[in-house]
């Protein structure tokens, strides 16, 4: 759990937001029990609509890990080619099974740090997914806002990093520097003239971001 909203009402979320099912519900349980970092039930589940309204064609995530949001990108619409970025080896070998084993060949991991990845990353995409580094969120913005569609959708997760990006109370002090990187970011994109953005007290906190006319 987290400090984002209160343990009883997160718990009463999760348990009345359908189960996942299959290949997506066994990575589940895989990252669960290996300590790796996946989208949040609750979040899933707002982007499954998201992606259902907006019918993306083509999405860069930055942090691919085990490949589950790809797949649940993937798994939720059939026109579609995600560009994923990974740099851990043991990540990569991992989400390359699951992607396989899936049965899907629109996804396309790019394996690199996700810094020299995105200088070589071309063309439009219809929604960016970031989800790497939470210190480097801005560094990530600078490099793909412009391959971002005007009305695309970026979306940000984690940008309230377990309550600390919210309240100093929260703060760990080995992650100060992070946190004040993640709060600028959070303020950048606020008040960002062509921007749109929310910030949702779900999961980990996620942002959303739609990309207006400049």
């Amino acid at each position: 759990m987290g400090n984002i909203v209160n343990n009883l009402v997160e718990n009463y979320i999760r348990e009345t937001l359908k189960e996942k099912d299959g290949l997506l519900k066994e990575l589940e349980i895989y990252a669960d029990k290996n300590n790796v970092p996946i989208i949040h039930k609750e979040v899933s589940e707002l982007l499954r609509v998201i992606l259902k309204i907006k019918r993306p064609k083509r999405i860069l995530e930055v942090g691919c890990a085990i490949g589950y949001s790809s797949i649940f990108f993937a798994s939720c619409l059939d026109d579609i080619e995600i560009i994923t970025i990974e740099r851990n080896q043991d990540m990569i070998k991992k989400a390359k099974e699951n992607i396989k084993k899936a049965g899907f060949n629109n996804i396309t991991i790019i394996e690199n740090d996700a810094v020299d990845a995105l200088k070589d990353i071309h063309g439009e995409f219809d929604m960016i997914f970031l989800d790497a580094a939470k210190g480097q969120y801005k560094l990530f913005y600078d490099m793909v806002i412009d391959n971002l569609k005007t009305g695309g959708l970026l979306v940000s997760d984690n940008i309230l990093y377990k309550g600390m990006v919210a309240h100093d109370d929260f703060v760990v002090k080995r992650k100060k520097t992070i946190v004040k990187r993640m709060r600028d970011y959070l303020d950048y994109i606020s008040n960002c003239d062509y921007l749109d953005t929310s910030l949702i007290p779900i999961g980990d906190g996620v942002a959303l971001s739609y990309k207006k006319e400049v």
